[in-house]
């Protein structure tokens, strides 16, 4: 079984920018969500990766990620998917031992920043960067999936 592990963090100033990598734009969206999982298609980086996802709150969930044709990504992203999509440039950051991404939001969910840390298991110690403000590993508004049905912009 494939698992996730990550822990989500509101992004409080910019001392990130400092060392962080130059970005990759991503668009994404979700072909299905419900009480149990989400199925989405994500573009970016010149790929596209199909991805299944527990809907399970907190900082473990099974994941399933798999590459297909950039080309069908995007169709898939222009005619199937529920709007609006997720539009963010992820970065990644170096910090202690472990790489965060950071997630700059635009368009629905602009003004939205979130770092992530993904962990190799629930209490592995890492850490916690200046920058990274209060977490919402356990708040399900942070979910992409949910800044789908409920952006940003609307809270």
């Amino acid at each position: 079984m494939a698992t996730e592990i990550e822990r989500k963090f509101l992004v409080c100033n910019d001392q990130w920018r400092a060392h962080a990598d130059a970005g990759t734009a991503y668009r994404q969206g979700y072909l299905a969500s419900d009480p149990s999982c989400s199925i989405r298609v994500r573009v970016g980086g010149g790929r596209a990766r199909l991805n299944i996802k527990s809907a399970t709150l907190g900082i473990h969930r099974q994941e399933y990620e798999y590459p297909i044709p950039l080309e069908d990504g995007q169709e898939i992203l222009d005619t199937l998917c529920q709007g609006p999509l997720v539009e963010k440039t992820r970065y990644l950051v170096p910090h202690g031992d472990h790489t965060w991404e950071v997630d700059v939001f635009e368009g629905e969910n602009a003004g939205l920043v979130v770092a992530e840390i993904e962990l190799s298991r629930e209490d592995e110690p890492f850490e916690r960067p200046p920058w990274a403000g209060d977490e919402v590993s356990h708040d399900p508004r942070y979910y992409n999936v949910s800044l789908v049905r409920h952006p940003y912009r609307d809270w």
